[in-house]
């Protein structure tokens, strides 16, 4: 794997660090800000949002430059915002630096899939986009973590200095490693890539894609509220899963990356049918300590694999979207990552209690089921109508 791969992982994980690490510092937020805690909270829904618009935005705003050029500049205003964030004392100056930080992670995003696999080869696609991934799981696993405890010793400022001081050495690696030639010109114009992207057989993909992640961050963010209320776990335990989930979805996202390229379909299938049995399960045993420890690693593992997994078929997919399917499969990503959480928080209003959205991710779950065979079936009929052959 080219070491440039790697610089892009670290570059990422700083940037993931950013989009989760404000869970442990809104309170801190609010109190500095003089705002209250849901104002102090639209700081992650305004993330979000910018990261769903600004992929497929930043992607055509950049198709055409060379990918170095591109992953600077979009790593270089992302460390930027973070060193105004942390310097403003006013809530309106750090709510834009959060869309404008979420605009260029966006396209640091879609420029960084589709490098990384255009220097692995199609051989590594997968490998290749389990790293890039990779970093997201190692900010959940580290960086989070890292940020609460920073924030709570020397206050939520300085996890915004620390952002910006690790997207450094990802900055100097990526100029060093990454080609910097100007690419061949586009082959595709970005109406075709457009039409490319939004044809029958890719839908499914993104649509499944979305759905996992909505039922995966619908079930995270509550984790806390869970562990201490229904599991009866001490509040010291929910670091601890916390950790638990993101070493599963490093494992999963690492092994995802060895073994999908050989048989992704298959692969795809059967880890959609574990995480639907997986949060119905959990859901069922949340009562139990050890069944809630056990479930936060193996649906970690389960919910990034798959999720890897989906990335790469998009790819594999999309050949005629050669600038633009990193930044719909991002896009896809966060769009399951902001509807998520407000879903699992409607069925909590709703009465139906802190279990509820366990539940909930078992639905979007079956739902992801059927949009997953709709996705297999098109693949199958595409392959039997070429060769013959049957999909799987």
């Amino acid at each position: 794997m080219p070491f440039a791969v790697y610089a892009l992982g670290l570059a990422v994980f700083a940037q993931g660090t950013s989009e989760f690490m404000l869970s442990g510092l809104l309170s801190d937020i609010a109190a500095d800000l003089h705002v209250s805690i849901p104002a102090a909270g639209l700081l992650t829904s305004a993330f979000a949002v910018g990261m769903i618009v600004g992929a497929p935005l930043m992607a055509l705003f950049s198709r055409r430059w060379p990918r170095r050029r591109a992953l600077l500049f979009f790593l270089c205003v992302f460390g930027a915002v973070h060193v105004v964030g942390a310097l403003t004392p006013d809530y309106g100056v750090l709510l834009a630096t959060r869309v404008l930080g979420a605009l260029a992670n966006a396209g640091f995003w879609a420029v960084a899939l589709t490098t990384a696999v255009s220097l692995a080869g199609p051989e590594a696609r997968a490998r290749a986009t389990s790293v890039v991934v990779g970093g997201v799981t190692v900010a959940c696993v580290a960086g989070v973590p890292a940020g609460a405890v920073l924030g709570g010793h020397l206050g939520w400022r300085s996890a915004f200095w620390a952002v910006a001081l690790v997207c450094v050495p990802a900055a100097i690696v990526i100029a060093a490693t990454v080609p910097g030639t100007r690419p061949e010109a586009v082959p595709v114009s970005a109406g075709t890539e457009l039409r490319a992207l939004t044809g029958p057989r890719l839908l499914p993909v993104l649509l499944t894609s979305a759905l996992v992640q909505g039922a995966t961050f619908c079930a995270f963010s509550y984790f806390e509220p869970l562990a201490t209320r229904v599991t009866g776990l001490g509040q010291g335990w929910v670091p601890v899963l916390l950790a638990l989930f993101g070493l599963g979805s490093f494992v999963g996202v690492t092994v995802s990356g060895r073994v999908v390229d050989a048989r992704p379909a298959g692969v795809t299938g059967a880890g959609l049918v574990l995480l639907t049995a997986g949060w119905a399960g959990f859901a069922l045993t949340a009562g139990n300590p050890v069944a809630t420890v056990v479930f936060a690693l193996v649906q970690g593992m389960l919910a990034f694999g798959t999720g890897t997994a989906l990335i790469s078929w998009v790819f594999r997919l999309a050949p005629g979207a050669p600038t633009l399917a990193g930044s719909f499969a991002t896009s896809a990503f966060n769009v399951g990552g902001a509807l998520g959480p407000w879903l699992g928080g409607l069925a909590i209003d709703a009465g139906f209690g802190l279990r509820s959205p366990l539940w909930v991710s078992a639905l979007l779950m079956v739902l992801a089921l059927g949009t997953g065979w709709a996705a297999l079936g098109s693949r199958r009929a595409a392959r039997q109508g070429r060769d013959g052959v049957p999909a799987l």
